[in-house]
């Protein structure tokens, strides 16, 4: 694969480039050389559109791609194109899946399947077998066969002697767990956020406190083990509060957020359009205000597309009957920059979307330099496109902008000697 990048502006915190605007040159998915006017050459494809960026490949930490049992939701070929369109290189699949991910066939399974290469599918293990939340797994096989961390992905661990007792196993092989906050005895039934939206709903709500809870339980468990955790999908303002505090105090712990937490608040439900229908639920302005702070601060380390794909049969129904989640890999960038682009600068949004991730799962960072293999998101922070419905590339439709046009735009990935263009 060859190719010329023109005139990218580089995106790449900490390395020498970052800033700079160059053209790069990709010959046998390599980086060939980094200059300004290189040279063309017959059939050699360019791309170039002005006020193009260029970053290394963007990582998802946690999406539902389907495969195995659920194909008729998304398939690993599905899940890899939506994530190569939406500018993700990395996708790690969360083990809520028919079977569950939760012994070392099921992780080979995921990991040895990729879209074309183009697209690296990273497993998580389940921590509990059948991600039912009693016993422990094996994770240690799981860890040898290619797991990537652990969780029970969208069923999060409601009893705090499981917690303990897997986050003192992983400690063992310096393992990961991975925990959504959000305690159903407290949340149960709730289908929004609880406030002054859900009540004129007539909804039940999802109290802020369920969240609150686990987060303040897992960070004591976490202190107590001496461990690894990341909180997943924050939605709340004290969750916030409390991670920040807990990174002041030295615990071995990072968070992420849902792009649609940081997108939306509560409003968004009033019109009862289950496609904004979430867990965690979408909440009051001054959490989202929190969650945006705690990206800049650092305190939130990943920004998630929090992908769930979900037929119609279990969507587009009434409000209080309709399944949580949406997709995201496709719009998690446009979203950003149609929402955002006053609250997260490039340097910001790369930082959590393409190296935090690395660094949560250990795996080895690109680098935008002559004679390293190309791993590299190209992107269009001003570029406006119509999310169509004859062009989504995930097999579910469940999205809350289908239609709508949005600004910022994935132009195309780079990896394993491949090229794939968006825009085709």
């Amino acid at each position: 694969m060859d190719l010329l990048i023109r005139n990218a502006h580089i995106v790449a915190p900490g390395e020498d480039l970052h800033g700079e605007e160059k053209d790069l040159l990709i010959r046998d998915g390599y980086i060939a050389a980094i200059g300004e006017n290189l040279p063309s050459a017959p059939g050699l494809e360019e791309l170039s559109y002005k006020g193009q960026c260029a970053s290394i490949g963007w990582v998802d930490i946690g999406a539902q791609v389907g495969d195995p049992g659920l194909e008729h939701r998304e398939t690993l070929h599905t899940a890899g194109a939506a994530a190569a369109a939406g500018g993700f290189t990395a996708v790690a699949a969360l083990p809520n899946t028919q079977p569950v991910i939760d012994d070392k066939s099921g992780v080979q399974y995921i990991s040895k399947n990729a879209y074309g290469k183009l697209v690296q599918f990273l497993p998580i293990g389940a921590i509990t077998q059948g991600c039912k939340g009693l016993d422990i797994t094996e994770m240690i096989d799981m860890q040898r066969a290619g797991a990537v961390a652990f969780s029970d992905g969208e069923k999060p661990l409601q009893h705090a002697g499981v917690m303990l007792r897997a986050l003192e196993y992983v400690k063992a092989f310096g393992g990961l767990v991975i925990n959504q906050p959000l305690d159903k005895l407290v949340s149960h039934g709730g289908q929004v956020h609880e406030g002054r939206v859900s009540t004129a709903m007539g909804l039940a709500g999802v109290p802020a406190i369920a969240e609150e809870i686990m987060v303040r339980r897992d960070l004591h468990l976490l202190e107590y083990a001496e461990s690894r955790l990341h909180l997943a999908n924050l939605s709340t303002a004290g969750a916030v509060q409390m991670v920040r505090e807990a990174k002041s105090r030295g615990l071995q712990v990072t968070a992420s957020v849902s792009i649609m937490n940081l997108v939306y608040d509560e409003t968004a439900v009033a019109d009862f359009d289950s496609n904004f229908k979430v867990m965690p639920p979408l909440r009051r302005a001054e959490d989202r205000a929190a969650l945006l702070a705690g990206v800049k601060d650092g305190t939130i380390d990943i920004i998630s597309a929090h992908h769930v794909p979900l037929e119609e049969e279990v969507k587009k129904l009434e409000f209080s009957y309709a399944d949580f989640g949406v997709t995201g890999l496709e719009t998690l960038y446009a979203l950003s920059r149609t929402y955002l682009s006053d609250w997260l600068d490039a340097e910001t949004l790369v930082q959590a979307l393409a190296y935090n991730p690395r660094k949560l799962f250990g795996l080895p960072v690109p680098h935008i330099a002559v004679g390293q293999p190309a791993e590299l998101t190209i992107f269009h922070p001003d570029m406006e496109w119509v999310y169509e419905r004859g062009r989504v590339r995930s097999r579910s439709l469940n999205s809350p902008v289908l239609g709508q046009r949005l600004k910022g735009r994935p132009l195309g990935v780079i990896n394993n000697n491949q090229f794939f263009s968006a825009l085709a």
